[in-house]
């Protein structure tokens, strides 16, 4: 949170404390497992999550502490600028986003509020905000899902940059509205420039690829045929797996140090305009848990960002340690969405 929002923050709460005794963020507010179920307000989330992996993680949170929410869904990207424009205004309590980039872009409007130091230290560093604003609660790798029966893995590029040779021309699928694929294409910029980053674009549009809605989509197209392989993070082979059966798919994984190797991470912020922080923190801390990380790591097979909670990602997985991406923080990809969104846009993608 910048300066002048805990500044305006402060003062708000030093005069609201003179009427109810407003929370200093310290130890009075009430206790995340305390039994206050009755007196507890709804919970307002907004998330770029898929509601069909993330619905019963909501229930679960709320069966276990008595927390209701409300949840609006939404892309990521969409779902910041929103929260931008709302500002002080906004409904929303959380931001429970894709990945970093939008949470970022949120943090660098001053709207999200400093994380108790509890549940920062528990996170991976390189998985949560250099600021405490947000933390991680899911890792996602990038790669290039392929279809088995039309391609032979030993023609797959080790580097991203090879899928721009003319070679690949009508057999890529992409999903360049998805905030996953932007968040790859700002990382490439940070680590290669941006006239590396706007040529390897305008390549891959020039070998016409085909777009899709999301990487779900881009998985299907993928095992259906319609393209040879897709640009998506790693677990969509398996979820995509888990709902048609199986399927003649399989994940390609760049050369260490490659923009195509990105490790992003799905994560969560509080907003400081919230009226409920206790119920908010309690959120967050429950994403952070070992039964939020339990959750991810089994039910949507991503990487679990807690070292401490004892879960580790299931079997078929390569180890985390393997995803060696772009040298990035990922609390730069905030700065960087609108520069990304301008740079699809003048290229044809949006």
């Amino acid at each position: 949170m910048s300066g002048t929002a805990k500044r305006l923050l402060l003062a708000v709460c030093l005069s609201a404390l003179v009427i109810a005794g407003c929370s200093d963020g310290s130890d009075d507010r009430p206790d995340a497992g305390a039994d206050t179920r009755d007196e507890r307000p709804t919970l307002t989330v907004y998330t770029g999550r898929e509601e069909e992996f993330v619905a019963d993680l909501f229930d679960e949170f709320t069966e276990e502490t008595g927390i209701e929410t409300e949840v609006r869904y939404g892309d990521s990207a969409e779902l910041a600028a929103t929260l931008v424009e709302e500002g002080d205004a906004s409904p929303a309590d959380v931001f429970f986003s894709q990945d970093a980039g939008p949470l970022g872009a949120v943090d660098e409007a001053g709207l999200l509020d400093l994380l108790p130091t509890e549940i920062l230290d528990r996170v991976d560093p390189r998985f949560r905000a250099d600021d405490g604003d947000w933390v991680g609660t899911s890792g996602r790798g990038r790669v290039a899902v392929y279809n088995t029966e039309t391609v032979d893995p030993k023609d797959l590029p080790d580097s991203i940059f090879g899928f721009a040779d003319p070679e690949w021309k009508g057999r890529l699928g992409i999903a360049p509205t998805n905030s996953s694929f932007q968040a790859f294409v700002s990382a490439m910029t940070l680590t290669e420039g941006e006239e590396t980053t706007r040529r390897w674009l305008e390549q891959i549009m020039a070998n016409d690829p085909t777009f899709y809605e999301d990487n779900g989509a881009t998985t299907r197209a993928v095992a259906a045929g319609e393209v040879d392989a897709g640009l998506v993070n790693h677990y969509y082979k398996y979820e995509v797996q888990a709902e048609d059966g199986k399927l003649p798919i399989e994940n390609h994984y760049f050369e260490a140090g490659d923009p195509g190797a990105m490790i992003n991470t799905a994560g969560v912020g509080v907003l400081v305009s919230s009226d409920a922080l206790s119920e908010a923190e309690a959120f967050v801390d429950y994403l952070t848990s070992p039964a939020g990380q339990e959750y991810f790591a089994t039910r949507t097979w991503e990487y679990p960002t807690v070292p401490g909670s004892g879960v580790e990602p299931v079997e078929g997985l390569i180890p985390l340690e393997r995803f060696r991406g772009p040298d990035i923080d990922l609390s730069d990809l905030g700065a960087q969405l609108q520069p990304t969104l301008n740079l699809l846009a003048e290229v044809g993608m949006l």
